[in-house]
């Protein structure tokens, strides 16, 4: 199995646009989290959303923006930033030994939810020609190999909220072993549409408002927290053999170690520690690396009431007396839950929090919940830590569940074990 480096990061987020602005903020904890203002917000129990400050019409033409809905629109402009970034020249290389992986969980809901309410609201006899290409799971995944002559395999991963962990494991899969020279891999996910957040509330599992202030209203791994926050955006990586990007000379941001990917098999909504536990073991046992390897683990921390306390029992069964030593981060305080998209945008911050050598803060954590007791980062990012070896958990509906194992570019003991 060859080594596998990750050269480019492109991510547009409720965090910001780009990797630096994104870990700008991240770092310095601000919540993207917001009361949402639209015609229809009152007609929400909580209309509470973390958006990216995104605009479509920046980056296309009047024609390209019509056929794309706006989750395509992110994932495209995240491919373009993670390819800069990787100064990779995809013209100079093979393109069918190119891949691209792109999860999501819900594809391109918002013009679907535009052509429901034209068809059955307002009566209409005829939606937009387009709104199969514009709906379909597979578009955001479809258009960047368009985009960018790639003739390999073109994949779409739709496994709930693990869609693009599933996505960044499969294309390390290919390039370890050799299939393929280059991957594009992430999600994309573009969720905040009505009919979507009406079907989040029905599930009741979304947070109730922060009276104080909106901004703090997810609260991982706190006595007091009430559900997620569903947010907007992509995040692409660029991954190609670690032989091949130090011969080119790429900056390297880190490296895939190992994937683990296994099913609850047991309840189509309620976690389980079992299953939280085997993803986590299958990924150390990929990465061929001991519990004690471990230095922090970016945690699915949805801030329901369910998973938190799983998560935490599912990480002290794996790690059990090296559990109190994790740094665990739970970026989705600031983020929101971008569904398909969230592994991909926090494998994103886990890399780059490596490469400074911090842990990234879990915010509004202020009233602890004594089942969730160990080290959550809470509220603060801690420099001067040593972080070279991370996973990122992504935990989902349907009981698909996948953890990464990261490592850092700086150091050697990422790769070469203890």
């Amino acid at each position: 199995m060859r080594r596998v480096a990750v050269t480019g990061i492109g991510v547009i987020s409720p965090l910001g646009c780009g990797a630096a602005q994104n870990m700008a903020n991240a770092r310095a904890g601000r919540s993207a989290i917001h009361r949402l203002d639209t015609p229809w917000s009152t007609r929400l129990q909580a209309p509470l959303v973390a958006s990216a400050h995104f605009d479509g019409a920046e980056y296309f033409a009047g024609p390209q923006l019509r056929m794309l809905d706006r989750v395509s629109q992110m994932a495209l402009v995240a491919t373009a930033q993670a390819l800069n970034d990787a100064s990779c020249a995809l013209p100079d290389c093979d393109r069918s030994r190119v891949g691209v992986f792109v999860g999501t969980g819900m594809g391109g809901t918002q013009s679907t939810d535009e052509g429901y309410q034209t068809l059955y609201g307002e009566g209409a006899d005829r939606i937009k020609p387009f709104s199969v290409l514009l709906g379909m799971y597979n578009a955001p995944a479809a258009w960047i190999a368009l985009e960018h002559a790639i003739c390999g395999p073109t994949l779409t991963y739709s496994t709930a909220c693990s869609s693009s962990a599933v996505a960044i494991g499969e294309a390390w899969l290919r390039i370890a072993r050799g299939e393929l020279d280059i991957a594009i891999a992430g999600g994309a996910e573009a969720p905040l549409a009505f009919g979507s957040l009406k079907a989040w509330e029905a599930l009741r599992t979304l947070a109730s408002m922060d009276a104080i202030n909106p901004a703090a209203s997810c609260k991982p791994f706190s006595r007091d927290r009430s559900g997620m926050v569903l947010g907007e955006g992509a995040a692409l990586l660029i991954l190609e053999p670690w032989d091949q990007a130090r011969a080119r000379g790429a900056r390297i941001h880190g490296e895939i170690l190992g994937y683990g990917l296994v099913t609850d098999a047991a309840h189509i909504t309620r976690p389980t520690v079992a299953g939280q536990a085997r993803a986590m073991r299958a990924a150390l046992q990929s990465a061929s690396l001991a519990e004690t390897a471990i230095d922090a683990i970016n945690a699915h921390g949805t801030g329901t009431p369910a998973n938190d306390a799983v998560e935490t029992a599912a990480i002290k069964e794996v790690f059990a007396t090296h559990a109190s030593q994790l740094l665990i981060s739970a970026t989705k305080s600031m983020h929101g839950h971008l569904l398909g998209a969230a592994g991909a945008v926090e494998c994103a911050l886990s890399l780059l929090a490596m490469q400074e050598q911090i842990a990234l803060p879990t915010m509004h954590l202020t009233n602890r919940d004594p089942d969730c007791d160990l080290d959550y980062v809470a509220n603060h990012a801690r420099a001067g830590v040593t972080v070279d070896r991370m996973l990122s958990s992504s935990f989902a509906f349907g009981g698909t569940n996948a953890v990464l194992v990261l490592g850092s570019a700086g150091s050697e003991r990422s790769a070469a074990g203890d």
